[in-house]
């Protein structure tokens, strides 16, 4: 089995990155092979709205056109078993660069029919973790759990039976007093950290477990 791992968080060691490294450990645990992809690594755009991938009997139907550094990572989504999804939550909602690349994963497989087909060829398990320094009471208050639901609804639809991990209150820093940071308890912060984080990692592991096992 082939498990793909893609970091949309501009960190590469911090709580999204983490999680994610957890569910890919959890999966090599069963055996299953595991890459993961840094966006912030990465030079591309967003769709840009050409609509080759839609063109009848064109050379990109189905397919983004668009030739840049994320348009490798693209092509192994259509042979890897299992994707898994990282990011945080920035006002409300995921990382421009996280956005513009499910923008370019999802569109090119979208038909415009009636019964809203899909060109990936074949259905695997989608992933998407979701990390923020907010407390879970904000999720409500800023309408975060409908961003999340219509990310799973598309990538259901489009790419497989996807499933969320949302992880809240999380720590920013290392040291608080170094930022202008004052609305938070730091110590508090760093209580949950070592308390609760622990057992949001277990989970992402368990994920990786479960998703392998299948």
């Amino acid at each position: 089995m082939k498990i793909l791992g893609v970091n949309g968080s501009p960190r590469k060691k911090w709580n999204t990155a983490k999680l994610l490294n957890e569910t890919l450990k959890g999966a090599r645990s069963q055996g299953a092979s595991t890459e993961l992809i840094h966006l912030y690594d990465l030079n591309y755009k967003g769709c840009t709205s050409c609509f080759s991938c839609k063109l009848k009997n064109g050379e990109s139907y189905g397919k983004c056109s668009f030739n840049d550094e994320l348009t490798p990572i693209l092509r192994k989504i259509e042979e890897i078993d299992a994707l898994i999804l990282g990011s945080p939550i920035y006002f409300g909602v995921i990382t421009g660069e996280m956005h513009s690349f499910i923008e370019r994963l999802i569109f090119p497989y979208l038909v415009y029919d009636k019964e809203q087909s899909t060109l990936y060829p074949k259905k695997i398990p989608v992933t998407f973790i979701y990390t923020m320094g907010a407390p879970e009471k904000a999720m409500k208050h800023f309408h975060i759990n409908k961003h999340i639901e219509l990310n799973e609804y598309f990538l259901n639809q489009k790419i497989g039976p996807t499933e969320s991990l949302i992880v809240t209150d999380t720590l920013q820093f290392n040291d608080y007093s170094k930022y202008e940071a004052s609305r938070f308890d730091e110590n508090a912060k760093k209580e949950r950290y070592d308390m609760i984080f622990p057992q949001d990692c277990q989970k992402a592991f368990n994920i990786g477990v479960r998703i392998a096992q299948k």
